[in-house]
């Protein structure tokens, strides 16, 4: 029996310019300010151009994220990467605008792949959602469960329209997320200090992530709970920030 190969490693090539949009709903979500300033500190250590807009509408989020395409599209520079942070409150696939009316995640996923925008061609997008995802609360388990990571081969020739995008959710499907009023969301506060103070590809920095919001206990209305994030991802090579 052959000995196995080591898997190639290849790197995307992040020496061109990176782009952060952040579209935060600070409506009746107290401690917003506070994940918006440690998300203004983590891009501007990782040395992204970083733009944020404040309690947008359902619509305007959608608006938001097709003007931040077309810059992208315009510019004559090379576009290493791209990171989107949603921020509202939310449920399964949709988001809650400042106006109260809801859009599909799916819809502002679309505006940034492979086919819509070119200059992300085979480019990583890197989308963080900060919201719930439904009403259930997880008390716990004694035992807990590995992440899996899955391997996506692909033609040279061709690409195809999802690739080289990866999705984080600041909790699984069907459950909420946590927010301090104060010191802000665990999920955001604990991937800013990761991805600001850590070194390594991005999933791996993402699983320390999860080790240590899973490690840790949360009390809501008297209640032990815990959460973890969701990460789902078709990226082709290893994404280091820095």
């Amino acid at each position: 029996m052959s000995n196995p190969q080591p898997l190639k490693e290849e790197a995307y090539d992040m020496s061109g310019s990176r782009l952060a949009l952040t579209l935060c709903v600070t409506k009746a979500r107290e401690g917003s300010e506070a994940d918006l300033d440690a998300l203004e500190l983590m891009f501007q250590k990782l040395g992204f151009e970083s733009t944020i807009k404040r309690d947008p509408t359902a619509q305007q989020f959608k608006e938001e994220l097709e003007k931040f395409q077309e810059a992208i599209d315009a510019r004559e520079d090379f576009v290493s990467c791209a990171f989107v942070v949603l921020m509202a409150h939310g449920l399964e696939g949709r988001l809650k605008g400042e106006d109260e009316e809801m859009v599909d995640l799916e819809d502002l996923f679309q505006v940034l792949n492979n086919k819509n925008c070119r200059a992300l061609r085979a480019k990583p997008k890197v989308y963080i959602v900060q919201a719930c995802r439904g009403e259930q609360r997880d008390p716990g388990e004694t035992v807990g469960a590995d992440n899996s990571v899955m391997v996506v081969k692909y033609s040279p020739e061709t690409i195809p329209t999802y690739t080289d995008t990866l999705h984080v959710y600041s909790t699984v499907e069907g459950y909420i997320a946590y927010r301090d009023d104060k010191k802000g969301s665990y999920f955001i506060q604990t991937l800013v200090d990761v991805f600001t103070n850590r070194r390594g590809p991005i999933l791996e920095l993402l699983t320390e992530v999860t080790r240590r919001m899973a490690k840790e206990e949360l009390v809501q209305e008297g209640e032990a709970r815990k959460v973890n994030p969701e990460i789902q991802s078709t990226l082709r090579k290893r994404l280091y920030l820095q």
